[in-house]
């Protein structure tokens, strides 16, 4: 279950990283991401970046096995990297509902409990 939450997390991201990719075409990377489509949750790292505004990008570097997620920005100018946040995820993955809006996921389990 939490192999899944953190395959759609990474997923998601990978969405996200391609429609950034494609408005920035032109632009010129130290290293272009090529998303695979597919992330294997038993693979080590996990990196995904993304353009950060007109000189920047951000690497997220994810552990599934540590279960932490670490953002770094990368200054494209200089080549200067800075570590922007790091989150241990392994709590994150236990609730089952967070900042959702209805029909929650327990008010769809009690109407579907009623049948």
């Amino acid at each position: 279950m939490r192999s899944m939450v953190l395959g759609a997390l990474a997923g998601a991201v990978l969405v996200l990283v391609a429609l950034g990719a494609s408005e920035h075409r032109d632009a010129v990377f130290a290293q272009q991401f090529e998303p695979h489509g597919r992330v294997a949750a038993g693979d080590r790292l996990i990196a995904l970046s993304t353009p950060d505004g007109e000189n920047g990008q951000l690497l997220m570097v994810i552990d599934p096995l540590q279960r932490v997620i670490s953002v770094y920005r990368v200054d494209l100018a200089t080549g200067k990297i800075a570590l922007r946040s790091v989150r241990n995820i392994s709590w994150d993955l236990q609730m089952s509902e967070f900042n959702g809006e209805s029909p929650l996921p327990r008010e769809i389990r009690s109407l579907l409990e009623q049948r």
